[in-house]
């Protein structure tokens, strides 16, 4: 069993986490294979999988869903003529919208009841994202869906997801990527790039890091939420994060201490 972090609880033979809330931001590529587009079910279940054992756990989860795996507005726009910017980020927040109905069904088949929430209004399939709902269904243990971005062109998920974090009041912003966490470089081109275990805000927008959006970045610091990112593709490390264990880099405040 993992060592506890300061901080922690030890439930049993469980790490309880000491976060009351978390948003936990999932881009499109942890809905599919490796190089591949459109849905993959097998990398839709170990997502399920892994949130689940998470919820077990006591925090209360909202997870921000990307949809780059079936359309990301900008690179569409980029190689198409006759669609404007606007309508191409529109179409990438219907992605996410199939995303999360792909991730509420894996979630249900195990267990875990679950609400999906869109920013913009799609009552067929989905609720519409309101804030005091959203925060009611997470009282009540379940496991919240967040798609459509914040429903509006032009902002990204990453932006979107520090938005909800902030307006839900989550202890902490998780952002799952491919790489391990925050590099001094682009890892995946500089085999020399230095990994971070932990920066400041600051630090972050001064070296011009490109994990995070600057906007989303901006967004924590001005309201001192933390930033953890880490590696989804590693087995277990959604359910570290939201435990609360050390992995990946943690972004925060000089003055803030674990």
């Amino acid at each position: 069993m993992a060592e506890p972090v300061e901080g922690n609880r030890v439930e049993g033979n469980r790490i309880a986490s000491p976060h009351r809330r978390v948003v936990l931001k999932i881009s499109g590529d942890g809905f599919t294979q490796p190089g591949a587009r459109g849905i993959s079910m097998e990398a839709v279940v170990q997502l399920a999988a892994q949130i689940v054992r998470a919820a077990e756990n006591g925090p209360q989860i909202a997870v921000v869903l990307g949809g780059g795996n079936i359309l990301r507005g900008a690179q569409f726009t980029a190689a198409s003529r006759g669609i404007r910017e606007a309508t191409a980020h529109y179409m990438g927040m219907v992605a996410t919208v199939i995303n999360g109905l792909a991730l509420q069904d894996a979630l249900e088949e195990m267990g875990c009841e679950t609400r999906l929430m869109t920013a913009i209004r799609m009552d067929g399939v989905a609720e519409p994202y309101i804030r005091r709902r959203a925060w009611r269904h997470l009282e009540k243990g379940r496991v919240i869906l967040l798609a459509g971005g914040t429903g509006s062109p032009f902002v990204t998920t990453d932006t979107a997801a520090s938005q909800r974090a902030l307006e839900l009041e989550a202890d902490i912003l998780l952002k799952a990527t491919r790489v391990d966490g925050v590099y001094s470089d682009d890892p995946e081109r500089n085999p020399h790039a230095v990994l971070y275990s932990e920066l400041t805000y600051e630090a972050y927008l001064q070296q011009n890091l490109g994990v995070l959006d600057r906007e989303a970045v901006t967004k924590c610091m001005q309201y001192g939420l933390p930033i953890r990112v880490f590696n989804f593709k590693r087995e277990g490390n959604i359910e570290r994060a939201i435990r609360g264990e050390r992995v990946g880099t943690l972004i925060r405040s000089a003055s803030r201490h674990e």
